[in-house]
């Protein structure tokens, strides 16, 4: 657009800065083709990267689940990485890492492709809108298949995220935040279908008291139950292994199993997790109808729970999303 100056941010091509205005690549480039590339995102506190060395090892495994050989140690990209959040010196920074297969001719052939194209860009962090804490998000359930779906790639993070992008519109024109994906086979209800993940998130359940039917669970006990879906069939969130890591010192039993969407609606809590975002409660589930998590409101076990988190990672002296003005 005429007229338009770019935001501020800083970018990297294989290692050379270059200004974001002609930060490009080739459309012979198998990202841009085809989607064939993986990527990371990295955000800070206090200006220190959080979980760098396993946001960069995560990359190289998905790398790994795509067959693309790296030519690069996973610490020269950690340094890279350092190196370009310190040069942008913004207080606090968004950092995404793109690594695509590379120029090469047309075709579907990976063997087409030449050396991979590394792209490192780092922006001043933008949070998301104070309401999504305080007041709560609604998620869309949505069965679709993602493009790594029963595939050797399944749990890489990769670029090809247009089922994605789809059910996010979706879920916007329904008036929530987020997709949340169920998987369900043909035979079963809906309710009997699977949770796996939302559209750029991992998913939580809390259950205060346990459940009822399960031995040594109900009101008596008291127990505070947090389940998570396993990493079979979704991907292993860096922030999600790190509030998993908390929550038993904050009083919580974890479980990571399969949840069906009917034990999913019987939370007393829910809440979805990301690198930027946090931990960001859930307050509704629509669907054929719109069920009502709880309250209604965010819980204060998710709130102590990520207080716990802000605490593992460092950052338990910077303001708490649903403290910030706005």
């Amino acid at each position: 657009m005429r007229g338009v100056t770019p935001a501020r941010g800083l970018v990297l091509i294989d290692g050379v800065q270059v200004p974001r205005e002609r930060a490009v690549v080739s459309v012979y480039d198998r990202g841009f083709l085809y989607g064939d590339s993986v990527f990371e995102v990295i955000r800070t506190y206090g200006g220190n990267p959080f979980g760098l060395e396993e946001h960069v090892a995560r990359l190289h495994r998905s790398a790994s689940k795509i067959a693309m050989d790296l030519p690069w140690s996973e610490e020269a990209l950690t340094a890279e990485i350092l190196g370009a959040v310190r040069e942008a010196g913004f207080a606090e920074s968004y950092v995404r890492v793109i690594v695509t297969r590379g120029v090469g001719q047309l075709g579907l052939d990976p063997d087409l492709a030449g050396e991979p194209t590394r792209v490192v860009m780092v922006h001043p962090l933008t949070l998301p809108p104070v309401a999504a804490y305080r007041d709560g998000v609604g998620v869309l359930v949505v069965e679709s298949m993602r493009a790594t779906d029963g595939t050797t790639a399944e749990g890489a993070k990769s670029s090809n995220y247009l089922a994605n992008l789809l059910a996010l519109r979706e879920a916007k024109l329904h008036g929530a935040y987020e997709p949340l994906f169920v998987d369900r086979r043909a035979d079963v209800a809906l309710d009997d279908a699977e949770v796996l993940e939302g559209g750029t998130s991992n998913v939580f359940a809390i259950f205060l008291t346990g459940e009822a039917g399960e031995p040594g669970e109900g009101a008596e006990g008291g127990r505070r139950l947090l389940v998570t879906p396993p990493e079979r069939r979704i991907l292993g969130g860096i922030t999600r292994r790190h509030v998993l890591a908390a929550a038993p010192g904050a009083g919580f039993e974890v479980r990571i199993e399969p949840i069906t969407l009917r034990r999913f609606r019987g939370a007393d809590e829910l809440f979805l997790t990301s690198t930027v975002r946090e931990l960001v409660p859930v307050v509704r589930l629509i669907g054929t109808d719109t069920h009502v998590v709880g309250s209604g409101r965010p819980g204060e076990a998710t709130r102590e729970l990520h207080k716990a988190f802000r605490a593992l990672v460092g950052a338990s002296g910077l303001p708490l999303p649903w403290e910030r003005p706005g």
